[in-house]
């Protein structure tokens, strides 16, 4: 079942950790990979040359936000995603099941699909699993997502259980409704919410399917980080060696560092460029604040260990300033600086399993975990609450 437009190429490990080649459509994805979220098809405040020059290789955009606004069709009118986004590598879509399921309020469900007013406009819209593989394949991208249930958390067994259940019966639904198998892989998405058990099963059910690749989905939604990880021990080692394993909407620096060294090849997040639109920066020292008074008259530069940044080497101080006016410049440097950090862990963790160096491995992890945190403090960044159009 496996198309011809996916391959993976598995070329090194340490550990359960993997470095490999995931060869798409529009070019070849050297992984660990982190892809950048451009919600309505552009990642806020970067422009697609920048996304390069920072060491980019794959993006995300969103097919529910892309499907209310502009509309898919109107998308391939004006020459498919990559000429509307002006970016010429891969490009995955999730299948908008996060964003429907996020509208509870307004959300009801079945086993023919999801129906709910737009956020937009109150319009009355359904997204069932055939309509989602319609969108993804008329907006032209490299990986279209199966449509799959979301699970809120907290929730009983035999909510989990039904939820995991339904994601199976449209994951293959989605499979049968594909047209341009040829050019527009197919991921299915692996849940469970956090019962290790249902998780494990499901993606051995999910891994017999023979599909392009494997999603780890419902997580990083409250669960916390133990929970996450432990749902990625459950589900990683038993998805085929020889297909990418995807973690949705994870992380951290830290979480990416600990899911690679689990296993998992490819990352999204919006927290890079969210947590710089609000004047947080991670660095290799630790995450900073710089709408904190105390950076006012800091002459110290930012990062110069992260070369990418064209924030790297200005001072603290400046940032401070740009930050505090509400210039769009801080906004932008921060945002361009934290995905130059993303690309550097992750490209750090990859030559390390190139190599054979589980030191190496094991130093990027110290490193990505000390990145995470303010300095001297062991908790996580604050939860910020999505903008519109996040990403």
């Amino acid at each position: 079942m496996a198309t011809q437009c996916s391959r993976f190429d598995l070329q090194g490990t340490v550990g359960a950790a993997r470095a490999g080649r995931l060869h798409l459509t529009h070019g070849v994805v050297p992984t660990p990979a982190f892809m950048p979220v451009g919600t309505y098809g552009a990642v806020r405040g970067v422009g697609p040359d920048d996304l390069a020059a920072l060491g980019t290789r794959m993006m995300l955009t969103n097919t529910f936000h892309l499907w209310e606004r502009p509309g898919h069709e109107t998308v391939a009118a004006l020459g498919g995603i990559h000429r509307f986004t002006g970016w010429d590598g891969p490009i995955l879509t999730d299948s908008g099941g996060f964003q429907v399921f996020s509208l509870r309020d307004r959300l009801s469900l079945d086993e023919h699909g999801a129906r709910f007013s737009s956020p937009l406009d109150g319009t009355r819209r359904e997204l069932t699993p055939e309509l989602a593989v319609e969108i993804q394949e008329t907006l032209g991208v490299d990986v279209a997502m199966a449509l799959d249930e979301c699970l809120e958390q907290p929730a009983d067994e035999a909510r989990t259980r039904e939820a995991t259940e339904r994601t199976t019966r449209w994951l293959k639904r989605c499979l049968a409704a594909r047209r341009h198998a040829d050019r527009t892989a197919l991921f299915g998405i692996v849940q469970g919410g956090v019962d290790p058990v249902l998780r494990r099963r499901h993606a051995e059910e999910l891994g017999a399917m023979d599909l392009d690749g494997y999603a780890i989905g419902g997580l990083s939604v409250g669960e916390g980080t133990e929970a996450m990880l432990a749902m990625v021990d459950a589900a990683a080692p038993v998805l085929p060696s020889d297909r990418v394993r995807y973690l949705m909407g994870v992380g951290h620096p830290s979480d990416i560092a600990e899911a690679v060294a689990r296993g998992v090849d490819l990352f999204d997040c919006v927290l890079p460029t969210r947590m710089g639109r609000h004047g947080q920066a991670y660095t290799w020292g630790g995450r900073v604040n710089l709408r904190n008074g105390r950076f006012r008259e800091d002459p110290s530069p930012l990062d110069p260990s992260v070369p990418a940044s064209p924030a790297a080497r200005m001072s603290r101080g400046a940032l401070h300033h740009l930050v505090r006016t509400k210039d769009d410049l801080g906004r932008r440097l921060l945002s361009m600086h934290n995905l130059a950090l993303y690309q550097q862990l992750v490209h750090g963790l990859r030559t390390a399993i190139l190599a054979g160096d589980g030191d190496g491995l094991a130093r990027w992890r110290e490193r990505a975990a000390v990145a995470t945190h303010p300095p001297g403090k062991a908790s996580g960044p604050p939860t910020l609450a999505p903008d519109p159009g996040d990403g």
